[in-house]
């Protein structure tokens, strides 16, 4: 997701004043350059994509994560994912947009020359990949407003079931200012460190997945286990609602990945296509992955492979073929059953969701993958010169650089949040559950 932003000349008159101005090198420029309009087909399926991330957000994800706690912390689940969400939101025509795509061009964050929207009118435009085709600037700016409202928000699934909300929330502002709105600029926009290194991230990889998911397990680590994990039986209350919620997501994901085309052309019809057959061979792996170690193929794993594929397939939505595409969701759907089943088990952190195991794993594998089937040998779009070697190293530079980051980040947030609040909820409300603790009512009555 790579683009500029510029405006449209108010009238024929203001145009033809301007020009006339204008050099004569300068008026040979202008002329040879395509006239920018706004395309309203382009800026209709946008804004559809922008309603389809936020029904991930909600109900999508808030029934995900909700589903998989215990019955006594399933309003508590559902309350933080909207809260930051909405947190997110009024951060980002705030300072965040600017931050992360505003008119500066610097290699770690951008001007704040546009901080609380300033200069943007409804005549204003965003460009898209096509020369001279652009959308309204707000309806880019609502469509990346979803994106840092989930990625704050998918943090959350490592800390459930113990987290204060005064302390969420204090986490969520720390953690959007210093690791969302840098990473996104590092990796999306023209001036970031690692567009200009060529890292390919379709919609994701690493700005969303790789940051929440490692976010997420140094959150857990510094928060500390739940009351009697692992030794109590502690087990979703509704795989019914965490279904739910999985379908919610998956459909949503097509605004999330197609949408990022900032089009509506064929990179979204390939994203579109990848979203299907990607998440579909994940959802099955996860579940065949399950027999071959002696269980039975689970609702869960079902749930866990089909999110995992999501995952894995952000960042190469557009920059693979249908078949890199299968092949890169199986394989994060496996690497991701183990992480979940043995690593976690076995270094004994309490990821509560699999935030890490899911996201975080998976995020890597996609966004390192997207180098391999971006191949034209693999069916993907890249061009006949391409080296695998070369982007794989690319790739990894910038996973690296972003798991660093947002560890650093992370660590910030969760010790101002403890300075401010206290991280944790007294003994007596994790046991009787944050519902009633937190929030003063029930779930279910």
């Amino acid at each position: 997701m790579r683009v500029s932003t510029g405006k449209i000349a108010a009238g024929a008159g203001a145009a033809a004043v301007l020009f006339a101005a204008m050099p004569a090198w300068a008026q040979e420029a202008a002329a040879a350059a395509p006239a920018v309009t706004v395309n309203k087909g382009d800026t209709a399926w946008m804004m559809t994509s922008t309603v389809l991330v936020l029904m991930m957000i909600l109900p999508g994800l808030a029934l995900f994560y909700g589903g998989l706690t215990r019955a006594k912390n399933m309003l508590s689940v559902m309350t933080q994912i909207g809260a930051v969400a909405c947190l997110a939101m009024l951060l980002w025509v705030m300072y965040g947009y600017t931050m992360a795509f505003g008119d500066g061009g610097g290699a770690f964050i951008s001007g704040f020359g546009k901080a609380f929207l300033a200069g943007i009118t409804p005549d204003s435009t965003a460009a898209t990949f096509t020369a001279g085709v652009a959308i309204p600037e707000y309806v880019f700016i609502a469509f990346q407003m979803t994106f840092a409202a989930i990625t704050v928000a998918l943090v959350l699934g490592s800390v459930v079931e113990r987290m204060k909300f005064s302390a969420v929330m204090v986490f969520a502002i720390v953690w959007l200012t210093l690791a969302y709105f840098p990473i996104a600029h590092m990796v999306w926009a023209s001036g970031g460190v690692f567009f200009k290194m060529g890292a390919l991230d379709f919609a994701g990889g690493t700005v969303v997945h790789v940051n929440a998911g490692v976010s997420a397990l140094v959150a857990s680590l510094i928060l500390g286990k739940r009351l009697g994990y692992p030794t109590e039986r502690i087990v979703p209350h509704s795989m019914t609602m965490t279904g739910i919620g999985t379908g919610l997501l998956w459909v949503g994901w097509f605004g999330f990945n197609a949408g990022s085309a900032l089009e509506a052309n064929g990179s979204a019809a390939l994203a579109m296509i990848n979203t299907f057959v990607a998440t579909a061979s994940a959802g099955l792996a996860w579940m065949l992955v399950e027999r071959v170690n002696g269980h039975k193929g689970s609702a869960l794993g079902f749930c866990s492979g089909i999110i995992a594929g999501l995952v894995a397939v952000t960042p190469a939505a557009g920059n693979s073929g249908p078949f890199g595409a299968i092949i890169l969701g199986a394989l994060a759907s496996v690497v991701c059953y183990y992480a979940v089943s043995f690593l976690k088990p076995k270094l004994g952190y309490d990821d509560a969701l699999d935030a890490f195991g899911i996201h975080g794993i998976g995020g890597m594998i996609g966004a390192i993958g997207t180098g391999i089937v971006y191949a034209p040998a693999f069916g993907g779009p890249g061009k006949p010169d391409f080296s695998i070697a070369s982007q794989i190293v690319t790739q990894v530079i910038a996973v690296g650089a972003t798991i660093i980051w947002a560890t650093i980040a992370t660590v910030i947030a969760m010790y101002v949040a403890k300075a401010l609040t206290g991280l944790r909820v007294s003994e007596e409300v994790e046991r009787e559950g944050l519902d009633l603790g937190e929030h003063g009512e029930r779930a279910y009555n």
